[in-house]
């Protein structure tokens, strides 16, 4: 099953939030292909808690654009029949933290699903996630178990950083022919702006992207956690210190190269991520270095990441959440050693 969706990108641009990016990333894609299908709780006539689907049912019609139950298996196992059926559906878990209800779905059979069939059966769909913290939210709303869903074979696991990402990136995992998990960081959902191109473009999945090049150390990062690795680049390039800075994308499949390529050349790699320490996937990618890398290495690979507890209540987020300072004395730590 191939998707029909054609490239429409022009030489224009509009200025996007993260959130309005995937508003209209979702919007041309439906506009392409009718099979494109938008469920879960609050996406249509509130357009999303995050109005992230605003508009839309107004525009495509309550067959295309649907509220449905609270109950995340359920939206999660529509989506899965529609997929088998021929639709691409697009299906929003409100917040990463309600995704538990959905667990079997999603590793029992969304994931399984092409390799039980023995290829017979594909699964073109999409699960959207706000994830993280950050906006002050309760218990169970800003979660960042990623690592938990890389650790599921069949999955694809895509966490975009900045707008003109979030649309290629959604675009190109609605057009995969099969399951991607696409976790947004609400964090930073209107953190900022950027030019994003109109119309449907793509940015490969498995690729990551080097946001600047350098020669002293390394530094990987993905979702909202490239705003404070930016920030201590400043820093640190006034230190004399010169960042090469990677923002993974897709974290699986990983782009394991870029960064082996990158670590081989600076000798010293931080890894930043806002999920707890034991088993996130900052290990995985040190795991990958010093498979691949580990006679370049000039230092200990450094973890910035949160911490292994419950994510706490908003009055002590930002004591968890890693930051500017953390970052910045992770890349010290690792230049004197």
């Amino acid at each position: 099953m191939t998707s029909n969706i054609k490239i429409t990108q022009n030489s224009e641009t509009e200025k996007l939030t993260l959130v309005q990016a995937v508003n209209r990333g979702l919007e041309d894609v439906m506009s392409e292909d009718s099979r494109v299908i938008v469920l879960g709780e609050d996406v249509g006539v509130n357009g999303g808690v995050f109005r992230a689907t605003e508009g839309l049912m107004d525009k495509f019609g309550e067959d295309r654009v649907f509220d449905t139950p609270l109950a995340e298996s359920g939206i999660v196992g529509t989506a899965i029949g529609l997929a088998i059926a021929g639709f691409r559906p697009v299906a929003e878990i409100q917040f990463m933290g309600f995704i538990y209800p959905a667990v079997n779905q999603i590793f029992g059979h969304a994931a399984r699903m092409r390799n039980r069939s023995r290829g017979r059966y594909f699964l073109p769909m999409v699960i959207r996630m706000p994830y993280g913290g950050g906006i002050h939210a309760p218990e169970h709303h800003s979660e960042s178990y990623e690592s938990m869903l890389a650790n599921t074979p069949g999955l694809t696991v895509v966490i975009p950083s900045n707008p003109i990402d979030a649309k290629g990136l959604l675009i190109a995992a609605i057009m995969s022919n099969d399951p991607v998990i696409f976790m947004e960081p609400k964090r930073i959902y209107r953190a900022f702006r950027e030019e994003v191109p109109k119309g449907v473009y793509q940015i490969p999945l498995r690729q990551a992207n080097v946001v600047q090049q350098g020669k002293d150390v390394t530094i990987v990062a993905y979702g909202a956690m490239m705003r404070p690795v930016l920030e201590a680049r400043d820093t640190l390039e006034r230190e004399g210190i010169s960042t090469e800075i990677i923002d993974v994308r897709t974290i699986v499949p990983l782009d394991g190269n870029t960064i082996v390529e990158s670590v081989k050349k600076t000798g010293r790699l931080v890894i930043v991520h806002e999920g707890p320490r034991t088993s996130g996937f900052g290990a995985e990618i040190s795991a990958h270095i010093m498979e691949h890398a580990l006679l370049h290495l000039l230092a200990p690979v450094q973890r910035v990441t949160g911490f292994d507890t419950i994510f706490p209540y908003s009055i002590l987020e930002h004591h968890y959440l890693p930051d500017k300072r953390r970052v910045i004395d992770a890349v010290r730590q690792t230049m004197a050693f």
